[in-house]
């Protein structure tokens, strides 16, 4: 495992990151769930990624089971928050903060996290409420250090220039072969400014393992076969080109003596801007195989090959047909 400093912040992180969004949002899934992030911890991973809303609170209490008993600062927690706990607990307002972070320090069973990252962005709370209220969770000695995912543009700078507040040190964006809206303008702003990208969803949702075939049956066990865990998957995605050009990568990858995923995974790690690319697991083999990803360096031709087939078949299928 190779290990990269995250923004200006003084910490180190794997560049395999292990994330809990679907894999402990299920309780009935809590022992494979710990199994994997063991072996997680085996394979050199750091960096451990949640939030309190994935499973309204079941993943920060199943991550805090498997991290039992492990030396505090050999890892780096990162969780978020923003979105529903109840009725009436959501969002980014100086309430909410103070009332998220204990409650998430204590179902991980710590009295600080590394990294607290802001889900999304509150447009119902005042920038300047939200940034101060984080700003005495780190002085607390709750947070360490503070992140954002998914904020617009503007938001980011209007963040940046606010005085006298703790600074964001990193940004969760999805990013992947399949999606390279980042590049346009978030990485270059970051890249200024001494923020990381600890990217989610790098193998977009699966798509990249190469498991759904173009013409073939969703498979039955995939997150495009299940109503509740496909919400970010596009449909562009899954139209016949695109998925032929996504099998025609396995010659790329073979060429680079990777797997079809390590070598999306090492994709987005070419990326300097990226600290970190989170990966989730349902077995340990899974985990296995995503970390060998880390370290890879792909030849400039193979990179070119493969943005060109994936941006080809991506602009083919944005075209209305014409009949």
């Amino acid at each position: 495992m190779k290990y990269r400093k995250l923004g200006s912040s003084d910490l180190l992180v794997s560049e395999i990151a292990f994330g809990s969004w679907l894999t402990f949002s299920s309780a009935a899934r809590r022992e494979n769930a710990i199994a994997c992030v063991h072996r997680a911890l085996e394979r050199g991973v750091t960096l451990f990624d949640t939030a309190n809303v994935y499973g309204r609170g079941v993943a920060e209490q199943v991550l805090g089971e498997a991290l039992a008993g492990i030396k505090r600062d050999s890892v780096v927690l990162a969780t978020k928050l923003f979105f529903p706990m109840s009725d009436t607990d959501r969002g980014l307002s100086r309430a909410q903060i103070e009332k998220q972070i204990d409650a998430s320090l204590a179902r991980l069973k710590v009295s600080y996290v590394d990294l607290y990252q802001c889900h999304r962005y509150d447009t119902q709370t005042p920038l300047e409420e939200t940034l101060e209220a984080l700003t005495r969770a780190v002085r607390a000695g709750k947070a360490r250090y503070i992140g954002f995912s998914e904020w617009p543009i503007d938001r980011i700078e209007a963040a940046l220039a606010m005085p006298h507040v703790e600074q964001f040190v990193s940004s969760q964006p999805q990013y992947s072969l399949l999606h390279r809206d980042p590049e346009r303008a978030l990485l270059p702003l970051c890249a200024r400014s001494g923020i990381s990208q600890i990217v989610w969803s790098p193998l977009a949702q699966g798509v990249l393992t190469g498991k759904y075939a173009p013409g073939a049956p969703v498979p039955t066990d995939s997150r495009a076969a299940d109503d509740s865990m496909k919400g970010f998957l596009s449909p562009a995605w899954f139209e016949p080109q695109v998925l032929r050009a996504i099998q025609a990568l396995r010659p790329l990858a073979q060429q680079a003596g990777l797997t079809l995923a390590q070598f999306s995974l090492a994709w987005v790690l070419r990326q300097p801007n990226v600290a970190t690319a989170i990966i989730g697991a349902s077995r340990p083999d899974q985990v296995d195989e995503n970390v060998a990803a880390s370290g890879q360096v792909l030849p400039a031709d193979l990179l070119a090959r493969a943005e060109k087939l994936v941006g080809d078949a991506l602009a083919s299928a944005s075209k209305p047909n014409v009949t």
